[in-house]
């Protein structure tokens, strides 16, 4: 009986293409299109599918993804900030909602139908003539009101602060982490603005958040051994700024800063075997806190 002549290997994927090369991982023939070059040989499709899904992304020191090395949350916030100051300008149809209106020595823009309706305010005869305020169930201006601004200038100073500030925090915590320092630290700031002003005082602006992110910046430079010798001078100079210049949610800013202080605690400090339960546990106790506050302020002016 005479022997069958040797068949020559055909790649598993592409059964019409002969091939000697086996995948180094399965053994499985492949062809040149299916080929994946590996640190030895060269693997399948399929087997270097499986291995990326056993690699474990990589993480920062405080738990986060490392996309957040490109910065698109702060992009989005910008993004999201002009947005918006278009569209408040354009509600305003003319006038001085851009530049012109008050404060900074007349640079900030005037009050716009959509500032009126998006600010922090806790009690107050609306323009249209009826009654208004998070008191009377407005909670949407505790969030509105930092997206929100007084014009161009004070838009701008706002942007430039996030923009220094947002990329080095994104980076070292992930989108997700950054954005919840962000948007906690300008709640935080929102409230203590509601409880501490005037029931008839409108406040708006990213300054609350800003200053968190500046706390923020702080103690997570200081977790990770860095100099933070450049970042106290100039939160120091945003201090006096607040305080000097007329016109400032003084509340609103120190509020920011205190909350985004308590929040960059609870994200640099937890404990790594548990470390992003304590996160998520201290991010809800500081929301916690907060609302109680809300409540407080509203019974009294209600009660």
């Amino acid at each position: 009986m005479s022997e069958s002549p040797p068949t020559t290997p055909v790649c598993y994927r592409h059964p019409g293409r002969e091939t000697y090369v086996r995948c180094s991982r399965c053994d499985r023939p492949i062809c040149p299109d299916c080929m994946r070059e590996a640190s030895v040989g060269h693997q399948c499709p399929e087997c270097v599918d499986e291995g990326r899904r056993s690699i474990r992304p990589a993480r920062t020191a405080f738990g986060g993804g490392t996309a957040g090395r490109h910065g698109y949350v702060t992009k989005a916030l910008i993004a999201l900030n002009v947005l918006l100051l278009l569209l408040s300008i354009a509600s305003a149809r003319g006038g001085n909602a851009a530049v012109g209106g008050s404060g900074f020595g007349g640079l900030m823009g005037d009050n716009t139908p959509l500032t009126n309706w998006g600010s922090v305010l806790g009690l107050a005869v609306l323009p249209d003539g009826t009654l208004g305020g998070i008191a009377q169930g407005q909670w949407y201006r505790l969030v509105t009101a930092m997206f929100l601004h007084y014009g161009v200038i004070h838009l701008l100073l706002n942007m430039w602060a996030l923009w220094v500030l947002g990329r080095s925090l994104e980076a070292n915590l992930g989108r997700v982490r950054f954005a919840a320092l962000y948007l906690i630290a300008g709640l935080g700031g929102n409230v203590a603005a509601y409880v501490f002003s005037a029931q008839n005082a409108a406040t708006v602006g990213a300054s609350t958040a800003v200053f968190g992110l500046f706390a923020a910046l702080l103690i997570i430079e200081r977790k990770l051994g860095r100099d933070i010798s450049r970042i106290v001078p100039l939160l120091v100079i945003n201090l006096v700024f607040t305080v000097a210049v007329p016109g400032i949610s003084i509340p609103g800013h120190l509020g920011g800063l205190v909350v985004g202080a308590a929040m960059a605690l609870v994200l640099a400090y937890a404990p790594r075997g548990r470390r992003t339960l304590v996160q998520a546990a201290g991010a809800a106790v500081i929301l916690l806190i907060l609302l109680g506050l809300v409540l407080f302020r509203t019974s009294q002016l209600l009660g």
